[in-house]
Parts: C-alpha cells; structure tokens; sequence
C-alpha cells in the first residue's frame, strides 16, 4: 500500500504541474465578472493545489524521507 500511495501522489502532483498553465484556453477570450476565463482558471487551480498541498502535508509529508513515523516528535 505505501508504494501504491506514493504513486498516487506522484500522479497528483504531476497533474497540477501539467495543468497550471490553461493552454486549452489560449486565445479564449470569454470575460466572466470582468476578468478572462484564463484568470478564473488560475485562481481555482491555486485553491486546488493548495488543498492538495495541504493533504500532502498532512498524509504523506515524511513519504521516502526514512522518518519513523511513530518516532516523529522524539529528540535523537
């Protein structure tokens, strides 16, 4: 299970690499409260990354660093 996690997390991040830039939406120029669809884009994509940043975190952030997660706090 753990090497299954750290693949889903590699693919998680790898799809909020590929798709920070919106390139399905160059030269799209629909305005949406005053700002383009691209920006809109943007802005929600930050919120999503930060939300999966956050789950990293708090889930995995010691995945394939060799901490002892039972151990974590303890001084040497």
């Amino acid at each position: 299970m753990p090497r299954t996690e750290t693949v889903l997390w590699a693919l998680a991040f790898l799809l909020l690499v590929v798709f920070a830039v919106p390139w399905f939406l160059w030269g799209n120029a629909t305005v949406v409260a005053g700002l383009p669809i691209w920006l809109w884009w943007h802005i929600g994509w930050m919120a999503l990354a930060a939300v999966v940043f956050y789950a990293f975190t708090r889930r995995a952030w010691d995945r394939e660093m060799g901490i002892d997660p039972d151990r974590s706090g303890e001084t040497p």
